[in-house]
């Protein structure tokens, strides 16, 4: 593995395969009634975090602490950024305070790039802009291989706003590096034109995709996309690419509901189809903390590139 995690394209496919077994060693460590090991005792990570997150933060946070690693949370309100503080003077303070490793959400694609020119920690992307969010994309490799076995020749759609949503990048790199075939979909004016480039197919078609499914993945609809007309009106979208109950019923058996959350029921995905079994969402954030682990161990403690602990 490199010195720092900022794209899913920074991994091989050996890599991923690693980070996931890894992560399915580190599943067992949350079943226990003390959910600790001692792998990064002394070891310190700070979350830095630019934007809103409930999900991701406290993943990275639990999984450090399952860890037994000291664990910083900094946000942007009470701090000295309200006050101006520029991006590189919060890292040499961090770096200063002898951070060993630097979990980053900013709202500028590149931040985190940009962070490793000023500390010598490691630097993991928890999302950046409309860039990438590698970890999501990790966990919800580890999702799919956990529950269908494999990811090599599954066929993926990715449903909804691709052009803003780094979830959609990461996640179309790594399926195709692991070898699965992925269909983007959604209105002419979501799909970014590169997307070709990606790997991916496109559909503007939701209905013809369905019936040859193994993963139907839903992006959320954020609604100022709306009120910037890259389509009519939410009950529009809903109507052509929401995910129905009598969509679902055109999916194969035993093909996979997945969305990033934060959900909008009734929106991208109904009510009562987000709780069906085959819904796998609530064990996407689960399995986030194990991927996590996996990813703080191999980069500070385990057998990471220049990674002794």
């Amino acid at each position: 593995m490199k010195r720092h995690l900022l794209s899913v394209n920074d991994l091989t496919a050996s890599d991923v395969v690693r980070i996931l077994d890894t992560a399915e060693s580190f599943r067992e460590v949350g079943t226990r009634v003390i959910k600790k090991v001692p792998a990064l005792r002394g070891r310190t990570v700070v979350n830095l975090f630019y934007e809103n997150s409930t999900r991701t933060r406290i993943s990275f946070e639990l999984a450090a602490k399952r860890l037994s690693a000291d664990v910083i949370n900094f946000t942007t309100s009470g701090s000295s950024v309200a006050k101006g503080e520029s991006l590189k003077d919060t890292a040499r303070t961090l770096q200063a305070m002898g951070a060993d490793a630097i979990v980053i959400r900013h709202s500028s694609s590149g931040a985190p790039h940009q962070l490793t020119r000023w500390v010598s920690g490691r630097v993991l992307n928890a999302g950046d802009g409309t860039h990438e969010h590698p970890t999501q994309a990790l966990l919800d490799l580890y999702t799919i291989r956990d529950k269908l076995g494999r990811l090599e020749g599954l066929r993926a759609a990715i449903v909804g706003d691709v052009l803003h949503s780094r979830v959609a990048r990461s996640l179309t790199f790594g399926l195709v590096k692991m070898g699965a075939e992925v269909t983007l979909v959604g209105p002419p004016t979501l799909i970014p034109p590169e997307a070709p480039q990606w790997g991916a197919q496109v559909s503007y078609d939701l209905d013809a995709v369905l019936p040859k499914l193994d993963v139907c993945y839903l992006l959320r609809v954020q609604r100022e996309r709306q009120r910037q007309r890259f389509f009519p009106s939410v009950r529009e979208y809903a109507r052509r690419y929401g995910l129905t109950r009598e969509r679902v019923a055109a999916l194969p058996e035993g093909c996979l509901i997945m969305h990033p959350g934060p959900m909008n029921r009734g929106v991208e995905i109904d009510s009562d189809v987000a709780d069906l079994p085959r819904s796998v969402i609530e064990e996407q954030v689960t399995n986030g903390i194990a991927v996590r682990m996996a990813l703080l161990y191999l980069m500070l403690g385990g057998a990471g590139e220049g990674g002794g602990a």
